[in-house]
């Protein structure tokens, strides 16, 4: 949260730094928007990235309690001034938003928003988001709006640096998700070249089988058993490339089903030994499984391609009426402290996010050369 006004080139530095340092498109926004709060002095701020279908993909508020903002409701329409913003692609700053010929109304839970600033994020002639503030902190000046085109400028600033920090965050998600593909594909190498092999000797000792039947029934019918063991290997193996392939179903599956087998498929993907244990965990409402299976995907990444862990264990334990979900690895391990300082988060913002946004908590334990636990429980329904 904000705690007062900067003013000055060393704050837009600061502001322009920290949206650099991000890499999380979640974490891109909240820095977008936690900075342009503060920059400019204001009580509420948000950032909205607008979806296909008159919604919003993603909408980021700054000044806003995590009570409050679930007391308001669904995410906000198009429409309205946001909508022109997104849609003309033009500022806007008001006296008072309320009096705007455009203006729809709001929850009843939604802050009482007076004089408004707000900016089309452009990359190139695309319109990527809607930056806004409201309700400047400082005397209005009789029937005007707190906000000056000083302000408007200054956050035309931030709004085309903005632009970058997120366009770079998109590709950077793009490459994770490359990266995964890639993955898989390697994974349905390995598996197929495993079966292959499996079904090879699978044929030689069957051939060698048939030459015995006559000569020597004893050993003929010990090859015919290694022919069934080795059927039954190939078996595992194409029941393995079924299952591991196909991608996570959580509405169908669960959420011990699903991080078993996405674990199963990691550890066959990487030299580092993957493995997971569920002991006694029951389902969940559906928004806790999914935090928890983002937050398992997230520390898994940062586990095997960060941390050089030649060991990573995870495991989802029942609490109360809850869970725990535990991700340990060997690995190097970091200064929590030191990253949080140097705003290198790891995605540990994100995972904090999801955790606290279905009422749960988020752990990070990790020191030098002392490997990384992070632990995520929630209340259950």
């Amino acid at each position: 949260m904000s705690q007062g006004p900067r003013s000055g080139l060393a704050a837009v530095s600061s502001a322009l730094l920290a949206m650099s340092r991000h890499l999380e498109v979640r974490d891109v926004l909240k820095t977008i928007v936690a900075s342009a709060r503060e920059l400019l002095d204001a009580e509420y701020a948000a950032l909205g990235v607008p979806d296909d279908h008159g919604g919003f993909a993603q909408f980021v508020v700054d000044g806003v309690s995590d009570a409050q903002w679930k007391a308001i409701g669904p995410l906000p329409r198009q429409h309205g001034i946001l909508a022109a913003m997104l849609h003309e692609a033009t500022p806007e700053r008001l006296a008072d938003v309320r009096e705007d010929p455009r203006f729809e109304g709001w929850p009843s839970a939604h802050p009482d928003l007076i004089d408004f600033l707000g900016l089309p994020i452009r990359d190139g002639d695309e319109v990527i988001g809607a930056l806004f503030l409201a309700n400047k902190r400082c005397p209005r000046p009789e029937g005007g709006c707190g906000f000056t085109g000083e302000d408007e400028e200054l956050l035309s600033i931030l709004a085309q640096h903005a632009a970058i920090a997120l366009t770079n965050a998109r590709l950077y998600e793009r490459s994770r998700e490359l990266t995964i593909a890639e993955e898989r594909s390697r994974l349905a190498h390995e598996l197929h070249d495993a079966v292959s092999q499996k079904l090879f000797s699978l044929r030689l000792t069957a051939q060698a089988a048939a030459a015995l039947v006559d000569r020597d029934p004893t050993r003929a019918k010990g090859e015919l058993q290694h022919v069934a063991a080795l059927a039954a290997e190939a078996a595992d193996e194409l029941r393995a490339a079924v299952v591991e392939l196909r991608p996570a179903g959580l509405d169908e599956d669960g959420l011990v089903a699903t991080l078993r087998t996405q674990v199963h498929v990691l550890d066959r993907a990487h030299s580092a030994r993957v493995t997971f244990s569920g002991r006694g965990a029951r389902a969940l409402p559906a928004a806790q499984e999914e935090a928890m299976l983002r937050v398992a995907q997230e520390a898994l990444h940062n586990a095997l391609r960060h941390s050089g862990a030649e060991r990573v264990d995870v495991t989802l334990d029942r609490h109360g009426g809850g869970a725990v979900l535990r991700v340990a690895d060997d690995g190097t391990g970091f200064d929590t402290q030191a990253v949080r300082r140097a705003g290198r988060h790891l995605g540990l913002v994100s995972m904090r996010d999801r955790a606290s946004g279905v009422g749960g908590r988020l752990s990070v334990e990790s020191a030098p050369g002392k490997g990384t636990t992070i632990e995520m429980e929630v209340p259950g329904g």
